[in-house]
């Protein structure tokens, strides 16, 4: 069955094939997009979200600005080093005739809740300030949503941003830890699993040898990705951070290894904090099952998802057209944050 699905993000590139992977995907109906500041801001990121969707054809869904902030301090200026100053490495897409929403991402969520009870999927692959900020809104949220899928966190894997905490819990731990304390069930896709799923060299070469313009403008964007994670894996490839979340949310990729346990996020001023605190102490009799855990920490897959992620871009983009292709684009005003 198709699921609808809100995705919250915040657009560089691992978010771009993410988005491409829900539009590519039979399993999942994308209803509705919100964006935060985290690899850029969330203006930018809406912006670059926009030009995603027209350049796929999908100009109909929404897309609303969030949070720019988190709910503690300012933001702290996104990663050109990882995604490049304009969030998709570099590459100029034509700019989107669509408009944005007049509504929040935080708006739009709660509105898209209460438009699917109890069917809505919530995806989030940014820092987790507007699925707060919606909690803030409507306090009956859990309730109403079918799921919830974090790309974040570390359970037994070394950080990202600090020795213990990765990105998109370190932007906004409050904001983290609000979520994961609320009265639903969360899956977490952390780096254990995603650092260890790799999108190699040869994948990029198949999607940019394709006709259609989404696979060889992705394959664009990843040769800039690539070149931040040769440093890590000693080698051109990435990890698949956000595109592998968004595949568990619908149910196209199994974990071998997902037990359920407590998490709890450090919100202190020390070098703990943004650390997502996983209890993993079961780990040496098979994970057996937590009296009330709430959160399912995926550490590994069944199957390798590059293929299956590159096979769907493929399939579900081949022979689409656009009317400007990437190579030709004029470069996109980049709206201020």
């Amino acid at each position: 069955m198709t699921a609808p699905i809100y995705l919250d993000c915040d657009t560089g590139i691992d978010d771009a094939l993410a988005l491409a992977y829900l539009l590519a995907s039979p399993l999942a109906s994308l209803v509705g997009v919100g964006t935060v500041s985290g690899n850029v801001s969330a203006a930018v990121g809406a912006r670059n979200t926009l030009d995603l969707l027209s350049l796929a054809g999908a100009a109909s869904v929404p897309v609303a600005v969030g949070a720019h902030d988190p709910l503690v301090g300012s933001f702290h200026g996104g990663a050109p080093w990882v995604h490049g100053s304009n969030g998709i490495g570099e590459v100029s897409l034509a700019p989107a005739a669509a408009s944005l929403a007049a509504e929040s991402a935080a708006e739009m969520l709660v509105r898209l809740a209460h438009t699917y009870p109890g069917a809505l999927r919530v995806v989030a692959i940014g820092p987790l300030t507007n699925i707060a900020e919606a909690l803030r809104l409507e306090p009956a949220l859990p309730s109403l949503v079918e799921s919830v899928t974090v790309m974040g966190g570390a359970a037994l894997a070394p950080g990202n941003i600090t020795p213990v905490a990765e990105a998109n819990i370190w932007h906004d731990p409050e904001a983290a830890a609000l979520v994961l304390a609320a009265d639903w069930d969360v899956t977490l896709v952390p780096l254990d699993v995603t650092m260890t799923s790799v999108l190699e060299e040869s994948h990029r070469q198949v999607l940019l040898s394709s006709a259609a313009p989404v696979p060889r403008a992705l394959g664009e964007m990843l040769g800039y990705y690539f070149r931040f994670y040769e440093d890590i894996y000693g080698r051109p490839c990435s990890a698949m951070h956000d595109p592998l979340a968004a595949a568990l949310a619908v149910g196209a990729v199994k974990p071998a290894l997902a037990p359920v346990v407590r998490a709890a996020v450090d919100t202190s001023d020390g070098p703990g904090r943004g650390q997502t605190v996983c209890d993993m102490r079961g780990l040496y009799v098979g994970y057996p099952e937590v009296k009330a855990a709430r959160c399912r920490v995926v550490l590994s897959l069944e199957e390798d998802f590059a293929p299956h992620l590159v096979e769907m871009l493929l399939n579900h983009f081949e022979g689409t057209t656009a009317a400007v292709e990437p190579s030709e684009t004029k470069a996109v005003p980049i709206a201020a944050a």
